[in-house]
């Protein structure tokens, strides 16, 4: 069984044309999967369609066989289990990387929440950094917070939107191959949206190239281990 199923998706604003139009794809549990194309082709929209902020105005979509969204059904963000990652990081500034990373946990007993945000900081490599305020860290080492803090409520999806772009060059290569081994050790199922060919070869097990709201090829580069 698929963990995401897309089928045959459209989404339309009005009148105009189709920003998405049958979009359809399959990723398998525990796969990375990327978007790839220019600005404009449907990539983002298609991730806002997944996580539940745009209305499909026709097609299907379905996480571990439960539709989100489909012709009877729309479910709300928070009900689909799908964790999300932006390129702006947007960490809380008055809150130490351990509070960020376990914002999202408030409802656990404060042993568990304090125990999973260990075993985050130790995956993304913080494990000493847990105090640091957000402007004491580098960009990569607060995307790698907001990665742990995306990945700690145990999402049965992860989302992320070009979430390397303002990074420099070096620290976007390290950043990808690492974020890559990070989900891998989680068994993060993922679709990232990029316009970076070489990231995407780099992060994907699957790439899917994008052009005028549609999706022109989906191609396995590998098998997801």
């Amino acid at each position: 069984m698929s963990a995401l199923t897309l089928e045959h998706v459209e989404v339309r604003y009005g009148a105009g044309p189709a920003v998405l139009s049958g979009l359809s794809l399959h990723l398998p549990l525990g796969g990375i999967a990327c978007l790839l194309g220019p600005s404009g082709c449907g990539k983002s929209t298609a991730l806002r369609a997944i996580a539940g902020f745009e209305p499909l105005t026709s097609g299907r979509i379905e996480l571990d066989g439960r539709e989100l969204s489909g012709p009877s059904t729309r479910l709300a963000p928070e009900q689909r289990g799908v964790g999300l990652l932006f390129q702006e990081i947007a960490l809380f500034p008055h809150l130490d990387a351990a509070a960020n990373v376990g914002f999202g946990l408030r409802r656990w007993t404060r042993v568990a929440r304090e125990q999973r945000v260990r075993e985050l900081l130790a995956l993304v490599g913080l494990e000493t950094l847990g105090g640091r305020m957000p402007h004491e860290l580098s960009g990569g080492q607060q995307q790698r917070v907001a990665l742990a803090r995306a990945l700690a409520p145990s999402p049965r999806l992860l989302l992320l939107d070009e979430p390397f772009s303002s990074l420099d060059g070096a620290t976007r290569d390290h950043l990808a191959v690492e974020v890559r081994r990070i989900l891998r050790e989680a068994g993060q199922t993922a679709l990232m949206v990029t316009h970076d060919a070489d990231e995407a070869e780099t992060m994907g097990d699957w790439i899917g190239e994008m052009a005028q709201g549609r999706l022109v090829t989906w191609r396995q580069t590998r098998v997801a281990v």
